[in-house]
């Protein structure tokens, strides 16, 4: 069984690597309370597009885009684990 090391650059790296990424869901949702203040039922159903300013609109995507980023890095790096696991000696 093959021993697996940890250095500490490796950590740092990841520690920085899900700072950052938690550090743009909260930037990206403070960005996305101004839609929640300025809501005006008149303009269309709540959290439909019609009812968004530009830039909501382009906050509302930058979410999903980021959404989408992540969940294919986790894809990503689960499938190098899975490959790392299964093709140990």
């Amino acid at each position: 069984m093959e021993k697996i090391k940890i250095r500490f650059v490796d950590v740092i790296f990841w520690l920085t690597i899900t700072g950052t990424d938690i550090f743009v869901y909260i930037i990206l949702g403070i960005l996305q309370m101004d839609y929640d203040d300025t809501y005006d039922s008149s303009k269309g159903a709540y959290w439909s597009l019609a009812s968004m300013n530009i830039q909501q609109i382009f906050f509302y995507f930058a979410l999903q885009i980021w959404h989408i980023l992540n969940i294919t890095g986790l894809i990503y790096i689960g499938r190098k684990m899975y490959k790392r696991i299964k093709h140990r000696p």
